[in-house]
């Protein structure tokens, strides 16, 4: 009998092996190459900026440049004041943040769980997603005080709604078919959402995370502008007010660089929430 022909198991292996590794390191170069370029695009954009501001072809009372706000930065994290402006901001924008994802995911899981509530509910949301949340600022100033309880709900006002319409539609996008098979199993509306409803829509709720973020951050500095005496959002008023520009860059450089670390932080837990799979 002649020897059966093809690639011995242990050859083919080692080719998946060697296939296998050169996806990794294709995928490697190519983050390698997207952080230079993102890195040099930055480079460019702050060299450019103090060029601009050195050679006054910006209005610098208006516009800084990088090493005029570099030096209030130092200034500032030297003689500590930053500290306590960056941790209330913080503190009030995680708090904005968990609140509002979580009270938005029960509100979207009430209304699936409700068709009755859905319809209800469906023209509210619309309304109230497309209404400015800047305006209900003075409404939460009279309810609740000029203080920390006003900038939450000016953050929930915004996180809330976005979430809610986000998860509740991943809910009603999740394949019928998956239901009808549970059903047909005698599985009742509260299995079925916790076997296949909630698991489906997992990458959603995971995703809208980290646009929540950058929602929280809105609605923390919203809410500072208008009733703080200290946070960044305070810095930023208080800058415009006393004319110093510098102080309004730097505030908001920070809150460029603590909301990238927050949405990092996020990315990273998605990933290992999700087991690595990129969404």
């Amino acid at each position: 009998m002649k020897e059966q022909e093809g690639l011995d198991p242990s050859q083919g292996q080692d080719w998946l092996g060697q296939i296998h590794g050169q996806y990794n390191r294709k995928r490697k170069s190519l983050r390698r190459k997207v952080s230079l370029t993102q890195i040099g695009i930055l480079i460019i954009m702050f060299l450019s900026w103090e060029v601009a501001g050195r050679m006054k072809w910006i209005d610098v009372l208006l516009f800084s440049y990088p090493s005029k706000i570099f030096g209030q930065l130092g200034k500032d994290v030297a003689s500590g004041e930053i500290w306590s402006h960056l941790s209330v901001t913080v503190f009030e924008t995680v708090v904005g943040f968990l609140l509002g994802t979580i009270l938005g995911t029960l509100i979207a899981i009430l209304i699936w769980w409700s068709p009755f509530l859905s319809k209800v509910l469906d023209p509210y949301l619309v309304v109230f997603n497309s209404m400015p949340k800047v305006a209900l600022g003075p409404i939460f100033i009279v309810m609740f005080g000029a203080g920390f309880t006003a900038i939450i709900m000016t953050t929930i006002s915004i996180t809330v709604i976005i979430t809610t319409l986000v998860v509740y539609n991943s809910f009603n996008e999740v394949d019928p078919n998956y239901v009808k098979v549970v059903r047909t199993f005698g599985a009742n509306r509260k299995q079925i959402f916790r076997k296949v409803i909630f698991p489906a829509s997992f990458p959603a709720i995971v995703s809208t995370l980290k646009v929540n973020v950058g929602l929280a951050w809105i609605g923390v500095i919203v809410g500072e502008f208008l009733v703080a005496k200290e946070g960044l959002g305070y810095l930023i008023i208080y800058g415009f007010q006393v004319f110093n520009f510098t102080l309004v860059m730097s505030s908001l450089i920070v809150i460029a660089v603590v909301a990238t670390m927050m949405y990092q932080l996020v990315a990273w837990l998605e990933r290992k929430l999700m087991g690595g799979r990129e969404l």
